[in-house]
């Protein structure tokens, strides 16, 4: 990553941005020539053929064995394309969910009634016959419930909550569009200095958060940050199973259970025998089989996480018209050449203004590659653990679907106080990037 220092004027940013695609030979299924970018294997832009490739080199192994993750791409490509086609063929259920939503459900609620026995158990062994020889066993089980229970979240210590009466423009923008989504007004709504944004529901008594990311806002324009402020409020009302109380312990407590039992080796104790062994190798198979019904249920659940990421875009597109929602798709494919320059210019001084300037230069300079970078996000974004399609299909779904006028518009003029009352937080996120590195 390059970075420009003091009043340096900005390197070119076509310097810093994906190159153009290539030609590579031609497609085995219809002739036409294939192509490629980004040092991939090359595919046929217009049958696709060759787009299930999986490419080792470029991907961060999942299951550690090359075998394995090969075919677990190629089941989660055809999912992935299985559940784009779906879609548009049938359309968006806002209710949606279905088997793996039921199944997510029931079986969040058998490890609730697990949790519980474990209390119920651990109560009694404590307190029948006080005292016994039963009291290390009831805190054992008191013990395991506590480290299964189910994780509800919290507030980022990252995010700063703002103040309605410090932001109303901010809060009025933020209500109408959760009135044009048909969405809850979120309980909170706070900032920080990551490059994305994000919806949720902490604690149990599920506290909406709407938290928005200073760097990725300042470099759109405002249609496209009401496309994100709308995408992120459809996830209230889009029936995500990541967000609902009945399906958060399927997602966290087997993965939780599995590096509980997982054996671990210590340096400061010595132990071997027949027993010792044994031991290990129970714990071991028990942890790779509750390792494995995670990965089912997350799985699952990440198939319904992809239907509710579709049903948000069509929300956004609604709320901010079809064009911005579908920009707001393309900024996901170039978002690390935007934020090397969002950093850049942080690092030198610059302010938001400058921010988005350099970021609409690096937007400008990939855009012939936009189509492929479409096309590759297909293969590369392929994963059984990924809760967002790939934002080539997001862009496709948005534009095969029918279009549709902003009904929330935001000018230049109305987004100026929103900048006012966010300009004391840039400055900190701004310290904050020249800081960190």
């Amino acid at each position: 990553m390059t970075s420009a220092e003091g009043g340096a004027p900005p390197a070119p940013v076509s310097a810093q941005v994906t190159p153009g695609p290539r030609a590579a030979g031609a497609c085995a299924r219809c002739g036409v020539a294939t192509t490629s970018i980004r040092d991939a294997e090359p595919w046929c832009p217009r049958c696709e053929w060759g787009l299930d490739r999986y490419e080792p080199a470029r991907r961060h192994p999942e299951f550690g064995w090359q075998w394995v993750d090969r075919r677990t791409h190629r089941l989660a490509y055809r999912l992935t394309r299985h559940t784009f086609q779906q879609l548009i063929s049938e359309g968006i259920d806002r209710r949606g969910g279905g088997l793996s939503r039921a199944v997510t459900v029931v079986a969040s609620l058998l490890l609730l009634v697990l949790v519980a026995l474990l209390v119920a158990c651990g109560v009694w062994l404590l307190v029948h016959d006080f005292p016994a020889l039963t009291i290390p066993f009831g805190l054992a089980a008191l013990g395991l419930a506590y480290a299964l229970r189910p994780r509800f979240g919290r507030l980022d210590s990252s995010a700063e909550v703002l103040d309605r009466e410090r932001a109303p423009a901010l809060f009025r923008l933020v209500g109408e569009v959760a009135a044009a989504v048909g969405a809850p007004v979120p309980d909170v709504v706070a900032v920080d200095g990551a490059f994305g944004a994000y919806a949720t529901a902490v604690g149990l008594r599920r506290t909406r958060v709407l938290c928005i990311g200073l760097p990725l806002w300042a470099v759109l324009s405002p249609q496209e940050r009401v496309a994100l402020v709308a995408h992120e409020l459809g996830h209230f009302v889009s029936g995500d199973v990541r967000r609902g109380l009945l399906t958060q312990p399927a997602l966290t407590m087997l993965g939780a259970a599995a590096d509980l039992v997982r054996p671990v080796k210590s340096s400061m104790v010595e132990t071997s025998g027949l027993g010792v062994l044994l031991a290990e190798v129970v714990q071991r198979m028990l942890a790779r089989l509750l390792f494995t019904a995670h990965v089912v249920l997350v799985g699952l659940g990440q198939r319904d996480a992809q239907r509710a990421e579709y049903l948000a875009d069509e929300m956004s597109a609604k709320v901010a018209g079809s064009t911005a929602a579908a920009s707001l798709a393309d900024v996901l494919l170039v978002v690390d050449a935007v934020e090397m320059v969002v950093r850049r210019d942080a690092r030198a001084g610059r302010g938001p203004a400058e921010w988005r300037g350099s970021a609409d230069e690096a937007r400008a300079s990939a855009a012939a590659s936009l189509p492929a970078l479409r096309q590759l996000s297909v293969r590369d974004d392929a994963s059984l653990f990924a809760s967002h399609p790939p934002s080539g299909l997001r862009w496709r779904m948005i534009r095969e679907r029918p279009q549709h006028a902003p009904t929330v518009a935001l000018t230049e003029a109305r987004l100026e106080p929103i900048e006012s009352e966010l300009a004391r937080h840039y400055e900190r996120i701004a310290r904050d990037i020249s800081w960190g590195g």
